[in-house]
């Protein structure tokens, strides 16, 4: 099968609206591979700052993205054979994950590698620009997004319960800031593309939303 023949479902939308742990959902109903496109940008700042690099180097940044020991194996993200699931999930990596996604030579350095997952018997993947940049022929296109206040709880109830500090109102604060800056920036911004199906899942459980986009898939599947 080749490349552009294999499906793939590209789930966009902003930070803890809930796209992540639907996407993986989906891949494992599909028994497809499943890419977190925001967890490469964590674990290239996490590389960065254990190697010391500062997070304004744009050039030695993308050289270190180039040549990542980086794989995604039962729910882990293993870099150089490490677990760091848990290291790249706080709000500062965050914050530093978006900070350097902004750059283009950066976006660039990443591109191939997020292509290079698009494998049989399909892939679903989940970010802020799969749909857009990365994979613009996928079968299926979805924006999923939430009120900015449930994103908020949201992302809130997971930090708590990984045993993390939390500010309800900090994590608002910083929620609006990212939303901005992803927005924003000059490479790959966020934005639902004109072929992407809109679903808020504001109202709705994580089964409901997972549904949502199996049904899409089979509608466009059937076509």
């Amino acid at each position: 099968m080749t490349a552009p023949s294999i499906p793939v479902i590209a789930i966009d939308g902003p930070s803890a609206s809930g796209k992540g742990t639907v996407a993986a959902l989906v891949a494992q109903a599909l028994g497809f591979h499943y890419l977190d496109s925001g967890a490469i940008y964590r674990v290239t700042a996490h590389a960065a700052q254990r190697a010391g690099l500062s997070l304004d180097d744009e050039a030695a940044l993308a050289e270190l993205a180039r040549g990542l020991d980086l794989r995604f194996e039962g729910g882990e993200v293993f870099l150089d054979g490490e677990a760091v699931g848990d290291a790249i999930r706080t709000e500062e990596a965050g914050r530093a994950a978006s900070k350097i996604a902004a750059m283009p030579v950066l976006r660039a350095a990443l591109l191939e590698r997020q292509r290079a997952f698009r494998q049989a018997p399909g892939l679903v993947t989940d970010g802020r620009d799969m749909g857009s940049v990365v994979f613009p022929d996928a079968t299926v296109k979805i924006f999923l997004t939430a009120s900015r206040e449930a994103r908020a709880q949201r992302r809130y109830k997971q930090l708590i319960e990984k045993g993390f500090d939390a500010n309800l109102a900090a994590l608002f604060q910083d929620l609006s800031e990212r939303d901005a800056r992803d927005a924003a920036r000059a490479a790959a911004p966020l934005k639902q593309t004109a072929d992407a199906a809109l679903l808020d899942t504001t109202g709705l459980t994580i089964s409901q939303a997972v549904e949502r986009v199996l049904q899409g898939y089979r509608t466009a599947s059937a076509a």
